[in-house]
């Protein structure tokens, strides 16, 4: 018998919301996919909670309920057209949209907004939400969540292999074919959100189509040096990111203050470069021994960065996860669907090996019908 989940996911892009109808009764076998994108106003004022500076209450109590509506609005369109009425399905796993996360603050804190009291409303289904908190409680991360996922789905006793997850942040999931080792991952740094960042300001478009913008210009060597002097790349996992440490005032600063500035397309490139770089040196470093690697997430779709990966770890076979049966845009989604059904289930979702907790937790909490 199915066991239907939608898992609803806006990741650091801040482009909108991708909802995914699931079956988890064996291996997730997606049945339905939608996107919502969020319009101007709502990414704008996204962008000015997530800046870093100080923000009214207003404006996030505001966004945490009119998100809570669109994420409503989102699961109850899949469900419109899967031709499936909402009493089927058993939970919603939402993980919300990220405007804060500091897991290292003097208080550890990580905050997603869309109100799940407002998503039960609109739905009438149960629905889990709030899933890093428990983790961060804990003495983790809170971030990334999805390798336990990964883990369930795409490990190999016969292979080693690597998850790289490109959407706004990049992630890693390493795991070994030795069923005795531990799962571990990270994130490598920033995956999409300079690039989209860049492109928004000079093409006023939401991202560079197909790297087209960054096969344009020439990677800036000295650019590139100093960018890869960001701390964040020298610590020890556990560690993860956002738009805390990666964002467009970080670039100014750095571009600002060299002798001659490099082209718009050049920075371009070298940010494509920057990902390409930190992601295959991590995996250089974590898993020297990968024998393959998937990708998931919107980075997949930029032709120049894969190129970039493809050289850069030329040793090793890589294809999309829609090879092993979930297409790359989905991955995520699919993923909270099943750290939902966890919930329920009473299980663990964190690993303690990736994020760093002092043990494996429930995560989330349970707005029930």
């Amino acid at each position: 018998m199915a066991e239907l989940y939608i898992g609803l996911m806006s990741g650091t892009s801040m482009d909108g919301i991708d909802a995914v109808l699931v079956d988890l009764s064996a291996n997730p076998h997606i049945l339905a996919t939608n996107y919502t994108p969020y319009d101007k106003e709502i990414r704008d004022e996204l962008l000015t909670l997530s800046t870093g500076s100080d923000n009214g209450t207003g404006l996030l109590a505001s966004l945490d309920t009119r998100l809570g509506q669109l994420f409503a609005h989102a699961a109850l369109e899949l469900l419109q057209q899967a031709g499936i009425e909402p009493q089927k399905i058993k939970a919603i796993g939402s993980h919300g949209q990220t405007i804060r996360h500091e897991p290292h603050a003097t208080c550890p804190n990580s905050l997603q907004i869309g109100n799940p009291n407002v998503i039960i409303e609109n739905t009438g289904i149960t629905t889990v939400a709030d899933f890093r908190r428990r983790d961060i409680a804990a003495g983790g991360e809170g971030a990334p969540l999805v390798p336990a996922f990964h883990n369930e789905v795409f490990r190999s006793s016969v292979t080693d292999r690597v998850v790289v997850n490109i959407g706004g942040i990049a992630n890693i999931t390493i795991l070994p074919k030795e069923g005795n080792l531990p799962v571990t991952g990270f994130d490598t740094g920033p995956g999409n959100v300079l690039m989209d960042c860049w492109s928004a300001r000079h093409l006023g478009t939401a991202f560079d189509t197909d790297g087209q913008w960054s096969a344009s210009g020439k990677i800036h060597e000295l650019l590139l040096q100093t960018l890869l002097g960001h701390p964040y790349f020298n610590l020890t996992p556990p560690k993860s990111t956002g738009r805390e440490d990666f964002n467009l005032q970080w670039l100014d600063e750095i571009v600002n203050g060299m002798d001659t500035s490099p082209s718009p397309q050049d920075i371009q490139a070298t940010l494509c470069e920057l990902t390409a770089c930190t992601i295959s040196q991590a995996i250089g470093i974590s898993a020297p021994q990968v024998d393959e690697i998937l990708v998931c997430g919107g980075g997949v779709h930029n032709k120049i960065l894969m190129q970039r990966l493809m050289t850069c770890l030329q040793n090793c076979s890589i294809q999309s996860t829609e090879v092993f049966g979930i297409h790359p845009d989905w991955v995520e989604s699919a993923a909270f669907a099943w750290l939902a059904k966890q919930t329920l289930e009473g299980k663990p979702g964190n690993l303690p090996s990736v994020t760093g907790a002092t043990k494996a937790v429930v995560l989330g909490g349970i707005y029930k019908v």
